[in-house]
Parts: C-alpha cells; sequence; structure tokens
C-alpha cells in the first residue's frame, strides 16, 4: 500500500512535517502548526519558498526582522472568509506568535528568489463557484497561476458542501506536457465540519498501478503524486480542503479521466 495517508502527530506544535524526501518526490512540502496564545513557531526557508496560511487564527508573522504585524481574521475555517497569508521566498527566515489559538500551514516549493517577502492581500483572493448540483464546490484561490505572487507554488482552498463530490470528474496532472498538462505534485489538508466526520478520497491511475480508497479524518493530509485524486463528503459533514501544488512549470493543465469527462462535457453545455 502507498503511504499517501498522513495521520496529524499529536494535538499541539508541529503536527505535519511533509517534506519531498519523506514523499519521495521533487517539489511540495507542507506543515502545520497547532499554536496556543502566545507559542511561536520560526523556521528558516533553505532553499524553498513558502506561503504562510492563517487557516484558523491569528499570529504576528515576521519574515529577516521585518514585521508584517498580526495577520488572520477567520477564528474558524468554516466562517468561509478569505484567508490571510503570508509570501516568504528561499533564503529567508520566519517566525509566527500566535496572539489567539491559531492552525498554521507551511507551504513550500523550489524557490529562486524571484518574489520578495509579501502578505497576500486576501480581498485579491478570488473566489469561484465551480461544479453543478452536487458536484459544486466553492473556491479560494489563493496563489494559482493567474497571481504572480510565486515562484513555483500554486496553492488554493476549496469547501464541499455536505453530500458533494469536489476534485470531480477525477482529473490528473502527472505529465510535464504542456499545454496539454503540467506536471504537478499535490497534497491535500482536509478538514471536516462537524470534527467528528470523514471524507473519502481515491487517488488512482488508469492503468491501475496506483489506486488508494481513503478515509480521511479532521486534519488528515493526504499526498497525490500521480493519477486521479477525487473526494467526496458524505451527507451531514461539510469538507475543507487546502491545496498546494508544484512542479517544474507554475501552471495547472489537467486532463479528466477519459471514462468520466463526459460529466465535465455534459455540465459545460447547460
Amino acid at each position: 500500500m502507498a503511504d499517501l495517508l498522513r495521520k496529524p502527530k499529536g494535538t499541539s506544535g508541529k503536527v505535519h512535517d511533509i517534506t519531498p524526501e519523506d514523499a519521495n518526490w521533487g517539489y511540495v512540502g507542507f506543515g502545520l502548526y497547532h499554536l496556543e496564545t502566545g507559542e511561536d513557531a520560526a523556521e528558516a526557508t533553505g532553499d524553498r519558498e513558502v506561503i504562510l496560511v492563517l487557516v484558523e487564527g491569528k499570529a504576528e508573522i515576521t519574515v529577516d526582522g521585518v514585521s508584517f504585524g498580526e495577520q488572520g481574521d477567520r477564528m474558524d475555517v468554516f466562517e468561509r472568509k478569505k484567508p490571510h497569508c503570508v509570501y516568504i521566498p528561499n533564503g529567508a527566515e520566519w517566525s509566527a506568535k500566535a496572539t489567539t489559538k491559531c492552525v498554521l500551514a507551511i507551504c513550500t516549493a523550489p524557490g529562486n528568489g524571484g518574489h520578495k517577502a509579501q502578505v497576500l492581500d486576501p480581498n485579491e483572493i478570488e473566489q469561484e463557484e465551480r461544479g453543478k448540483g452536487a458536484n459544486t464546490r466553492y473556491i479560494h484561490a489563493i496563489a494559482m497561476e493567474e497571481r504572480d505572487v510565486a515562484d513555483s507554488l500554486l496553492v488554493t482552498e476549496v469547501f464541499t458542501p455536505q453530500g458533494n463530490w469536489s476534485s470531480y470528474p477525477p482529473h490528473r496532472h502527472d505529465e510535464d506536457n504542456y499545454p496539454d498538462m503540467t506536471y504537478l505534485e499535490e497534497t491535500y489538508y482536509h478538514r471536516l465540519n462537524p470534527k467528528q466526520g470523514y471524507g473519502i478520497q481515491r487517488v488512482f491511475t488508469e492503468d491501475g498501478e496506483l489506486d488508494e480508497t481513503m478515509a480521511v479524518d479532521d486534519g488528515d493530509v493526504v499526498l497525490v503524486p500521480k493519477g486521479h485524486h477525487p473526494c467526496g463528503s458524505p451527507y451531514g459533514y461539510e469538507m475543507y480542503y487546502l491545496n498546494v501544488m508544484a512542479g517544474p512549470m507554475r501552471k495547472w493543465r489537467f486532463k479528466n479521466h477519459p471514462d468520466h469527462d463526459w460529466i465535465a462535457q455534459r455540465d459545460a453545455k447547460q
């Protein structure tokens, strides 16, 4: 069985620490801190760029000794407010001091010094409703390719209503074949509302070489090294996930599964 489902390590401090070496791939890293009021987190970026996402709560962010002030607005991710985020280039050091209880995500990928440290204005984050019927979900495009704020990173949030499917129809982006497709590794950080719920995510290739179906709990991370990766939320439970993607090119080009592309074609005509 592929090691794609990652459970949080404890309930405080750094509960996720997924590096490219740990994931056995080349680009994406993902970390997550649970901090109580007054607690600190600090890291050096090394050769990687970082986008900090205040998933919940507030924290004072400092980069290379320069204060970016208190960041954060939503106290519960399911408020569906736009997130506060800070971009940090490679070769820098950052710190966060929680001013409330907070959940802080660290999204990383290779950096080349092409962008400066900055707050990513939440007013510039595009919101989108995607899909139809039980495939409807709501997007916060934090740092997709239309927003020139990173060297490699693509970051987005998705809210999936109860009983709905997401990342659906099944699609893949595992070939470096632009403009038809781009190779992008991806992580999914899942949250459920209420917390005792669960979701389902399947990661599979068309040839069957990889085929894993996982029940995801609140706080789990799923790795997507290749293949299709749809997920669903049962009736009664709303699903949130934070996506981090990166690869050789900072563009998102994908192809739907040939058996299921008819759904997208039908919906496009309606």
